[in-house]
């Protein structure tokens, strides 16, 4: 991925936290998606009184890209502010593999970035075969 590319997709990602609603946990996320096309859909976590009914800011910004005709995504890239990194969760890699070969996962904060593939984070994926 080139530089300018993945400077987009982190900058969109960092914005995104500042706009998470998290009054439960008080730990904002932000993602960021990369599509076929180019385009650069991002996502903030949005918590609720109902656990339950939390979304994470991965699958926001995975549904924002699908919601707008994307189908397949080439990056993720998530950011908090936190002093270590915060990963995907589990149901968050399983909603990415499904627009999404082996793409590069991003993790980011202040304290610099680290890129894993999606295979890495989830080695036993769910799917249609």
């Amino acid at each position: 991925m080139e530089n300018e590319v993945l400077d987009k997709l982190l900058d969109a990602a960092t914005e995104a936290a500042e706009h998470s609603y998290s009054p439960y946990s008080g730990f904002p996320v932000g993602a960021a998606v990369l599509t076929a096309d180019g385009s650069i859909y991002s996502g903030t976590n949005v918590e609720n009184a109902s656990y339950g009914a939390t979304m994470c800011a991965e699958r926001v910004a995975i549904f924002k890209a699908v919601s707008e005709g994307a189908d397949k995504i080439l990056a993720l890239a998530v950011y908090t502010s936190a002093a270590e990194f915060a990963f995907p969760c589990g149901m968050c890699l399983q909603v990415l593999s499904e627009f999404a070969e082996d793409i590069p996962v991003i993790v980011a904060g202040d304290s610099g970035m680290k890129t894993f593939s999606l295979s890495e984070l989830l080695p036993h994926r769910f799917g249609r075969e």
